[in-house]
């Protein structure tokens, strides 16, 4: 189905967290998408965005994925994780529907930023996993919020979501800020040979759904 070029969306009111700042096409390698930027309440502008297909505002079960950014993954390749993987199964998968968001999130290293993320590497080249490795550096071992998820999809006028995850702090982060989760859908990338205690610290110490 076309996608409409303008989503038309509404500002939400003041108080809610966060409102639509600017919208534009974004034709790509997985079709016409559009990308979303916002605004808090005081008026800054987020470094968080969403790539949105369709029509949504006020669209139940949409399918939906919060993507938090892995520079080391996404961009260059990286093996060590499954984060590029994820997002172009996300991507696949919103563009073979009519209505898809995925939400860019700006938590880089599960929320201590790229420098300590290195460092982060380092230690596990040291024979910690990633768990360990964060705590070992005086981090818990995941600094995400997902509340600006939240905000942003009620900036986007969302009915429900079908959330596209493996990691159920997620679901529930999205529901503690008043996000209607239908259900949960896996998100199951391939598991290398580089990546596969990583995957395990994931299952055994986060509990994800591997």
């Amino acid at each position: 189905m076309p996608m409409a070029n303008n989503l038309q969306i509404r500002p939400l009111r003041a108080g809610r967290g966060a409102q639509v700042f600017s919208q534009a096409r974004l034709p790509s390698r997985h079709g016409e998408l559009q990308i979303v930027s916002f605004i808090d309440d005081a008026g800054r502008t987020l470094d968080d965005v969403a790539i949105v297909r369709g029509d949504v505002r006020g669209r139940a079960e949409v399918p939906t994925r919060l993507h938090s950014e892995c520079l080391t993954g996404d961009v260059f390749g990286s093996y060590r994780c499954d984060c590029r993987d994820q997002l172009e199964l996300a991507l696949q998968r919103i563009a073979r529907g009519e209505a898809g968001i995925i939400l860019y999130l700006r938590q880089e290293g599960r929320g201590i930023g790229i420098a300590q993320k290195v460092r982060a590497y380092h230690l596990q080249e040291r024979g910690l996993d990633t768990v360990e490795a964060n705590l070992h550096m005086g981090f818990d071992d995941d600094l995400r919020d997902y509340s600006v998820a939240a905000a942003m999809l009620r900036a986007l006028e969302v009915g429900s979501v079908v959330l596209h995850t493996n990691n159920l702090r997620k679901v529930a982060g999205l529901q503690q800020g008043g996000v209607d989760v239908v259900c949960r859908e896996p998100l199951i990338a391939e598991v290398r040979e580089q990546n596969r205690r990583y995957l395990a610290t994931k299952r055994d110490k986060s509990g994800h759904l591997l």
